[in-house]
């Protein structure tokens, strides 16, 4: 199966099992706006529950805060949104869609990576374990075409954005032969800038009212609570504050399913650090941020580092952590060395001084920060798509399966009376009442008992608790596990404990 066909699969299954739903359906939806459904909303919970204690219950020098949405429109003339929020964007004239100029960019580039790739897999199999893969790519006179074809376009690219170079933009996208993917024609528009924030307006009269800002991220009302947190938590250099929540952009090329959305949820800790040392700290995040993810179990290869090429104007240092979704690489996660741009730019705006007086040194400063920040339906897409299996079985039959981690599977038991007859219901809610104090626990009696298997794996349930006769009288059940579909006997009174073992995130919390 092609990575095309296998996304449209997963996006099939995550509405068939009520992962995902488009919202206002009933309406013909909204474009780029999704709802969680009863499945989905305790996968995504599960996530941002790990992430949170993670984060902040883990480390005793970073807490959390919840800020509101709506937020002083100075606050985002402060951060620079108002003036410099934008995506470069181009239209074909033929088929009247709208591109993100650096999307198309991007994907030409990825395409050669691709090919780069390919490559590399053609002479791994044929040296073997002889092969080097390094000096493969450093010395293959196609490869080294292929990268330096790439370093020319994001030379090119970054200086026209840094310039504001924006018919140089256009040109490169001429240049390289990018064809509109609709049309299939090159009559491009030329390249003009957008501003993302959804803007509303506050007052009791039309005549009164203020124009606000919906946030574009969590971030700002991390650092306009700075003292409030600091002062009050009684903080010391260095210190994160973390913060789970929905940001909003109008994003006018929303795509790839949840990953880009309008409406999204973000994940963000800003560390504050002593100047001088926030390269240090950067390193210390950015390991531990990919030690987080690769603790979810899945291979090691579906995740990668990349380096900004073009740094923020408040950067000095920023790497992306990218996942190998169905639809190519593409970032998951942010670690930004920000400096002390964010503190500085609201003192200047607000006249307040949003320093940290240092015991150490006896002296006030403005602290510097580095930030980590995770989309929680970018990762919630990423589980999904790691966890998706299409499986041929030994008898000929097949099944969908999603192998999510223990700990974050939205459901972690389902109990079954074999029949729905003799008593075998009754008890088999007795272990249920038991287990759903604990755990998010279902309890089916329709169907039949493989047919009933067969629903609990595709959304990802790790056990299965089989009531059938012999329960009656040996107080044993049959458990089923979803990876393997191994079956034994244990007794009932064993089964919160065997859960419990698999599914607690005390082995996974580092």
């Amino acid at each position: 199966m092609n990575r095309e066909d296998l996304f449209k699969n997963i996006i099939g299954h995550a509405k068939e099992y009520g992962f995902i739903f488009q919202s206002s359906e009933i309406y013909d939806g909204l474009s780029a706006v999704y709802d969680y459904g009863q499945t989905g909303v305790e996968l995504k919970r599960n996530i941002r529950e790990y992430w949170w204690k993670s984060m902040v219950q883990m480390n005793e020098n970073i807490v959390g805060i919840d800020a509101a949405i709506f937020m002083h429109p100075t606050t985002w003339k402060a951060s620079g949104h108002v003036d410099a929020f934008n995506d470069p964007l181009i239209d074909n004239k033929d088929s009247k869609k709208r591109y993100r100029a650096d999307v198309l960019i991007e994907d030409f580039v990825a395409k050669i990576e691709d090919k780069i790739n390919k490559e590399v897999e053609k002479a791994a199999k044929r040296f073997g374990e002889t092969f080097n893969a390094e000096m493969f790519v450093s010395t293959n006179p196609r490869v080294v075409e292929y990268k330096t074809k790439i370093d020319t376009i994001k030379k090119r690219f970054v200086t026209a954005l840094e310039t504001d170079n924006l018919a140089d933009v256009k040109q490169l996208i001429i240049d390289l032969e990018i064809a509109c993917p609709i049309s299939g024609t090159r009559n491009w528009t030329d390249v003009r800038q957008f501003n993302l924030m959804f803007s509303t307006e506050m007052g009791s009269t039309a005549e009164g009212a203020s124009t606000i800002y919906l946030r574009p991220e969590t971030a700002q009302g991390i650092f306009v609570n700075f003292l409030n947190v600091q002062k009050t938590g009684r903080m010391k250099i260095p210190f994160g504050i973390a913060q789970a929540g929905k940001a909003f952009r109008n994003e006018i090329v929303a795509r790839q399913f949840i990953f880009r959305m309008r409406e999204f949820e973000q994940m963000e800790m800003q560390f504050f650090v002593r100047p001088g040392t926030q390269k240090e700290w950067f390193a210390h995040w950015k390991e531990r941020r990919m030690k987080w993810h690769n603790s979810l179990g899945f291979p090691d290869t579906m995740y990668r580092f990349h380096e900004h090429a073009k740094l923020a104007h408040y950067a000095d240092a920023a790497f992306d952590i990218e996942f190998d979704f169905p639809f190519g690489f593409k970032e998951l996660e942010g670690i930004h060395s920000r400096t002390d741009f964010d503190l500085k730019s609201h003192e200047k705006f607000s006249g307040k001084k949003l320093q940290y007086f240092d015991p150490e040194l006896n002296e006030n400063y403005v602290p510097y920060v580095v930030e980590t920040s995770i989309g929680l339906d970018r990762t919630f897409l990423a589980v999904l798509s790691a966890s998706y299996k299409e499986e041929k079985l030994e008898d000929g039959s097949e099944r969908v399966v999603l192998n999510i981690p223990d700990f974050l599977a939205p459901v972690k038991v389902a109990v079954f009376p074999l029949l729905n007859k003799d008593g075998l219901p009754e008890k088999a809610r007795e272990i249920f009442d038991k287990l759903k104090i604990d755990h998010v626990v279902r309890y089916e009696e329709k169907d039949t008992i493989g047919k009933r298997y067969r629903r609990q794996d595709a959304i990802g349930t790790p056990f299965c608790i089989t009531v059938d006769h012999d329960t009656l009288n040996d107080n044993q059940v049959t458990l089923r596990y979803r990876d393997t579909m191994k079956q034994e006997r244990v007794s009932i009174d064993n089964l919160a404990k065997i859960v419990e073992d698999k599914v607690s995130l005390r082995k996974v919390l580092v």
